[in-house]
Formats: structure tokens, C-alpha cells, sequence
């Protein structure tokens, strides 16, 4: 019979338990030890040997001066290529499907789970989207978190899908229309003014032309033979 301290529910101390862990990085998933530790999925990285330790680090202890603030982006940049694996899709799969991405603010996607998305693959130039696979567009979180859309790729949500296509949703039955008095507009109603400066090189552009017609040569009833 076990006892009941092995019953127990074990703290992660590890810096990947406390990174995953941490509230504003539910997005994230858990990459197995054994993916980061296989030198093959760390190709074309750039790294210090330290901080592969302090990610690997089973004790971490966030006081430790040591810590030298890279460690995020090494696992980000290792986190984007676990979730394009099999075994990554699925565990996106779970967090898909208890809607931890959140869902497209679209009204006429009813509440669409989405999946997150980087807009770059290279780390520093945006932070992460949403995409919504029934209207297929891209939008801000709604709680805005921080991580770098690096951490994600943009081949994400296509690969999700390309793997579990049975989860792909339909696009939206309904498109808002814009009405006035019961009328829908047409297209051209709805496009921006011309602003004054294009207006102004159309309007040159017409007089120069029309003076380019009018100093034409013109022909004499003379040139013409009888």
C-alpha cells in the first residue's frame, strides 16, 4: 500500500515547470527534456552552453544572479520547432480544444477557437496573434500577452491543421452587410475619398495632356489631294 506522502502531487521546481507555469505564458507548452537535449532539433541555433544548463536546470532558483535572461528565447526558438513535430501538434491539440488560446473577437465566427501565430519566424519583431482558421484572419490576444511570436512561427496553424483536418471549422455562414434604410450598399459607396493631393495630379495630369493634344500639328485642306 502506498503511502500518503507518495500521493502527493510533486512541485516542478525545474525552470521549464516555471516558465510553462507561469501565468502569462499559457500559450506555451511543455517540450520534452529529451527533444531539447537531442543536438539535432538545436541546429542553426545560436546559444551559450549556460543558459542550455539553466533551461535544463531541474532545481531552478529565479534569485540566482547567473541567470543571464536568454534562456526564453532558447526555448522559444526550441518550443517552435517541437510544436510542428507529431507529438508537439497533439499537446497544442489539448490546449486548443480547452480553448487556451482564446477564440476570434468575429461576431459572425460565434466564438471560434483559435491558434497562436507569429507574424515573423525571427525572434524580436512581433509579439504573438491569433489566427482564426473559420474567417482565416489574425488578430491581437485579448489578454496581450508578451511572448514573441518566434515561439510560435508562421507555419503553425497550417501544420495543425494539415495534421488534424477532421478539427478544421467551416468559414462563416453569414457576412455583415452594410445597410442604409433597409437598402444594402453597393461596393463604391463604401471606398475612401481620393485625397486632395491625388486629386491635384490627376487634374495636372489631365491638363497636360489636353495641352500635348492641342499643340498637335494640323493638316491643311491643301495636304489633302482632290
Amino acid at each position: 500500500m502506498s503511502s500518503p506522502q507518495s500521493n502527493e502531487h510533486k512541485v516542478d521546481a525545474s525552470w521549464i515547470g516555471w516558465f510553462v507555469g507561469n501565468k502569462s505564458n499559457e500559450f506555451v507548452c511543455r517540450v520534452p527534456i529529451g527533444f531539447i537535449e537531442d543536438k539535432f532539433n538545436l541546429t542553426g541555433l545560436e546559444y551559450l552552453k549556460d543558459t542550455l544548463n539553466v533551461v535544463l536546470e531541474p532545481s531552478f532558483d529565479r534569485s540566482m544572479a547567473w541567470v543571464s535572461g536568454y534562456e526564453e528565447k532558447l526555448y522559444g526558438m526550441i518550443h517552435a520547432r517541437y510544436i510542428m513535430s507529431a507529438r508537439g501538434v497533439e499537446d497544442m491539440r489539448l490546449k486548443y480544444e480547452m480553448g487556451d488560446f482564446g477564440s476570434c473577437p468575429k461576431f459572425y465566427c460565434k466564438g471560434q477557437k483559435a491558434l497562436p501565430v507569429g507574424l515573423s519566424d525571427e525572434w524580436g519583431h512581433s509579439t504573438v496573434k491569433i489566427y482564426c482558421p473559420s474567417c482565416k484572419d489574425v488578430f491581437r490576444p485579448r489578454y496581450r500577452p508578451k511572448l514573441d511570436g518566434a515561439m510560435f512561427g508562421t507555419s503553425f496553424p497550417h501544420m495543425f491543421f494539415m495534421q488534424l483536418p477532421m478539427l478544421r471549422p467551416q468559414p462563416p455562414v453569414e457576412k455583415y452587410a452594410p445597410r442604409l434604410y433597409g437598402f444594402r450598399l453597393h461596393e463604391s459607396a463604401l471606398m475612401p475619398l481620393e485625397s486632395s493631393e491625388t486629386s491635384t495630379e490627376t487634374e495636372t495630369e489631365t491638363e497636360t495632356e489636353t495641352e500635348a493634344i492641342g499643340s498637335l500639328p494640323t493638316s491643311s485642306p491643301s495636304s489633302f489631294p482632290n
